[in-house]
């Protein structure tokens, strides 16, 4: 069977390694555009994600038999919708359905017409219109501001004043710190407080599967300090989310969601990521993506004991419900190594060095997310955040033992980490990424 990976970060380093790993037959293994990481199990392709034709002529070109999209651009952008009016299997979500991460307008609007518990909104149409709003008080002395369309992980400011509130609005629509594209339109949300978990499951337009809950790092500097970032962290394990509210989280979010999306014409079918906020008045939803999140895919797929490509082969053609979709009982985390200046200005081309004394480490694998080879053959840096340490254990505080170890060995020039993965000493205050 010939499978293709659509992206070239860490996640998709994840999926391609549990594709091969899980699977119980022959597989040939592409990735477009790929890394230097993913190079080492799959053919990459220097193919331009924007590019559909381009695509579209690589999986006739080699017969792959099935597609999976890794970054939510090209989602958004209707990929899934060009391969089925070609009559090729893709794993993803459509157009229409990827509106609930490329728009949080419209799916703050989709969760209040599915009566789905989330924070209150009001959405600005011009720097003047959000200023207004502020001014209004109507959600206190803080708010979240938020780019209304895809912004890389870098599109919400949370604020504790009215004055924070005005630069960050500034801030965003200056089209500095987001492309402008996304802030055509700001949200104004309310701050919520309480503890914030990642919870992913697999659909396929009816039937769905759980992964394990994870609770992220989103902030560049420890203790939840500095810029948000595409994610600095990830861990899995129990207690993160206990049962009662998982239950809840089912009942009031998860198979709402996915009922409303069939009510409105968009059976969802992929991966489903909701970011979740345990409030005390119970669980709310800060954002939809659409796809596996990074570095949770990381954590989250070393956990995985059903192959994947079963559960990928179920989704396009709703047999989800055939696959018992299985997972091991302990813990994990993912500690990413990311390069100085980052998520601002960063230097590439810096050599990586020690990976091979990690190789034989004890239930630790690493993801690369931004490298390459240079002309010499050496591995480089080639992005901000650029490998994903990840492990395994008994318990957490053993999976995190392991990561750190393995951190250890590995450096370059520049090389910036938490050392409090896993630690979470105070409530979070965020509305989503």
């Amino acid at each position: 069977m010939k499978l293709l990976v659509l992206g070239a970060g860490g996640r998709e380093h994840a999926i391609l390694w549990s594709l091969k790993k899980t699977s119980h037959f022959s597989l040939e293994l592409y990735c477009a555009p790929g890394n230097a990481g993913i190079a080492e199990i799959a053919a990459c392709k220097r193919i331009s994600l924007t590019d559909h034709s381009a695509i579209i002529d690589l999986v006739r070109g080699e017969a792959i038999d099935l597609t999976i999209v890794g970054p939510e651009a090209p989602l958004a952008d209707g990929i899934v919708d060009v391969f089925e009016r070609n009559g090729l299997a893709i794993v993803g979500p459509t157009q229409a359905a990827s509106r609930l991460e490329s728009s949080k307008a419209f799916a703050k609007g989709f969760m209040a017409r599915h009566h789905i518990p989330t924070a209150e909104y009001r959405v600005a149409n011009s720097a003047d219109e959000a200023e207004e709003i502020l001014r209004s008080g109507v959600f206190g002395p803080a708010a979240v501001i938020k780019a209304d369309g895809l912004a890389a992980g870098k599109g919400v400011i949370v604020t504790s004043s009215p004055a924070e509130a005005e630069e960050a609005v500034h801030m965003l629509m200056s089209g500095d710190l987001v492309e402008a594209e996304a802030t055509r339109k700001l949200l104004i949300e309310e701050a919520l407080s309480g503890t914030e978990v990642s919870l992913l499951l697999f659909a396929d337009g009816r039937d769905y599967a759980l992964m394990p809950p994870a609770r992220d790092h989103k902030r560049i500097g420890e203790n939840d300090t500095g810029p948000n970032t595409g994610g600095m962290g990830v861990v899995t394990g129990p207690g993160i989310l206990e049962s009662r509210t998982l239950q809840r989280v089912v009942r009031e979010i998860v198979e709402p969601t996915l009922a409303g999306a069939r009510t409105e014409g968009f059976p969802f079918r992929g991966v489903l990521f909701l970011g979740l906020m345990l409030t005390a008045d119970g669980p709310k939803l800060l954002e939809y993506n659409v796809r596996m999140g990074d570095p949770e895919t990381q954590a989250i797929i070393v956990r995985l004991k059903t192959s994947l490509v079963d559960i990928f082969k179920a989704i396009p053609t709703g047999r989800l419900r055939e696959v018992k979709v299985e997972w091991t009982n302990d813990s994990s985390a993912c500690v990413v190594l990311a390069s100085k200046g980052y998520p601002a200005h960063y230097k590439m081309g810096v050599p990586i060095e020690g990976l091979d004394r990690v190789a034989s480490l004890e239930q630790v694998t690493v993801f690369h997310a931004g490298t390459k080879r240079s002309e010499a053959g050496k591995l480089v840096t080639a992005g901000g955040r650029v490998l994903g340490v990840t492990a395994r254990g008994e318990t957490l505080e053993t999976a995190m033992g392991r990561c750190y170890n393995a951190v250890g060995h590995i450096k370059w020039g520049g090389m910036q980490y938490r050392r409090d993965i896993g630690k979470f000493r105070k409530p979070l205050s965020r509305a989503g990424s």
